[in-house]
């Protein structure tokens, strides 16, 4: 009687195990085409830099469109989603840079009627120059592609009323209420807005809080080498705004000296 294990030949078994291998070749391709094909499916779509399309031009003109709808009381709360937050996690692209004042009812988001992404704000009591303010503006322009810079004054800024009090009437030396406090480097900072309109006729607070703007707008061209070579350049453009806020209308500030009294 024969023995089963004799009957494969060494050529069925060579070709058992070219089969094998073949196999084992076939299913390592399948399972690759699956993971790439997997892998494409899921691959998010590149965050496209919204601020790249824009020129400061159309860039100021999406902003004042924000704020049209911000006081006419009918702001769409754009880019405020869960899709937009998940897209802005990939990277910002500011469109403007805001160098605004601290108050808490003069937000820019809501001003411009911005979302996630949109605007890149940067403030403090006063929206004066530091280091850091221009540093911080630099950066936006330079490394997230910001075509516009906004310096954003408001009407009856408290900082500018206590430079204007201040300057009426001067604490005597060795005040004690200025002893461990900040606040008097912040009116000195802006003294310089209410001595140059010190002798203009109206509102000495809307008059200084007006050559305030104007006083940044020039510092930042003045003190930025790297943010004036791109303003001549026409790759950036700098304006200053001012907030009233009664209405929750933004206009701007022309950047010139005054020559007269503010309306």
């Amino acid at each position: 009687m024969n023995d089963g294990s004799r009957s494969s030949s060494p050529c069925a078994i060579d070709r058992a195990r070219q089969m094998h291998r073949a196999l084992l070749v076939l299913a390592a391709t399948l399972t690759l085409s699956a993971s790439r094909a997997a892998t494409t499916h899921a691959a998010p779509s590149a965050h496209a830099p919204a601020a790249a399309t824009l020129t400061p031009d159309k860039a100021l003109e999406q902003l004042e469109a924000g704020n049209k709808r911000f006081v006419s009381g009918a702001p769409t709360h754009p880019n405020q989603n869960a899709a937009r937050r998940a897209e802005e996690a990939k990277g910002q692209h500011p469109y403007a840079v805001v160098i605004g004042c601290s108050d808490s009812r003069v937000a820019p988001e809501i001003v411009f009627d911005a979302g996630l992404g949109d605007l890149f704000v940067i403030r403090t009591a006063g929206n004066r120059l530091d280091d850091l303010v221009l540093a911080s503006a630099e950066y936006s322009v330079e490394h997230l592609g910001s075509p516009l810079i906004v310096v954003l004054g408001h009407e009856r800024c408290g900082a500018v009323t206590a430079a204007v009090d201040a300057a009426a009437h001067p604490a005597p030396p060795g005040n004690p209420a200025e002893t461990g406090s900040h606040v008097p480097i912040l009116v000195r900072t802006i003294s310089d807005a209410v001595t140059a309109t010190a002798s203009m006729p109206g509102d000495k607070v809307e008059n200084a809080l007006l050559e305030n703007v104007r006083i940044v707008v020039r510092g930042i061209s003045s003190e930025s080498p790297y943010l004036a070579a791109r303003i001549r350049a026409g790759a950036v453009k700098v304006v200053g705004a001012r907030y009233d806020l009664d209405t929750g209308n933004v206009t701007l500030v022309d950047s010139a000296t005054p020559t007269h009294a503010a309306k």
